[in-house]
């Protein structure tokens, strides 16, 4: 099951966890500065600016215009399963109809300096989840950055279909999909892996 089929991403859906304040889980603040977070770690790593970004359930994309005002070069390419979104915002901030488990069916060129998947890891099926975290390590060349809450963490918002599992199972996923992590939801890519020092995380 993926998880357009799990939920509903209508105009709706965005309109209450992402527009709506008394009940988005995240205001804007709060998301530029996760992107600052990102972009900092990515290039930290690389030992440049960041020239491409791959947001994997971007929703309506809203990483693209601070992206785009942050590093005005960027490459940027969404994908997101909402039919709303794509056809909302697909021109406007280059997005495109697609899943996590299907990436390989989006016909991705080249590999990507990040990676961003955010609000979209705990609200799949474990077999998606384990295709979708492979094929996002076969793209990244830098840092994904990977939203993941476990059963160990306390949450509020939109808890709907969520499926908390315990960290052990994730920290499983990620090494054999060859990540490495360095902090803050940050997993380096293994070609750059001799970067990430024993303090930073590892596994």
């Amino acid at each position: 099951m993926s998880r357009s089929t799990e939920k509903r991403y209508d105009k709706r859906y965005f309109e209450r966890w992402y527009r709506r304040t008394r009940t988005r889980v995240h205001s804007p603040d709060d998301v530029e500065r996760k992107i600052r977070l990102a972009v900092a770690a990515a290039e930290f790593m690389l030992g440049r600016e960041i020239v491409s970004v791959l947001d994997v359930g971007a929703g309506e994309g809203a990483w693209q215009p601070i992206l785009r005002r942050l590093r005005p070069e960027v490459r940027y390419l969404g994908v997101d399963p909402s039919e709303y979104a794509v056809r909302k915002f697909g021109t406007r901030r280059n997005l495109v109809r697609g899943s996590l488990d299907a990436l390989d069916e989006t016909h991705l060129r080249g590999r990507f300096d990040l990676v961003v998947c955010a609000d979209v890891l705990n609200y799949v099926s474990a077999p998606a989840l384990r295709r979708g975290i492979a094929q996002i390590a076969a793209r990244l060349r830098g840092v994904a950055y990977l939203e993941i809450y476990t059963a160990d963490d306390e949450l509020t918002g939109d808890l709907h279909a969520i499926d908390l599992r315990p960290p052990a199972y994730y920290r499983r996923l990620l090494r054999e999909a060859g990540l490495i992590r360095c902090g803050m939801h940050c997993y380096a890519s293994g070609s750059i892996a001799s970067r990430v020092t024993a303090m930073e995380g590892g596994w």
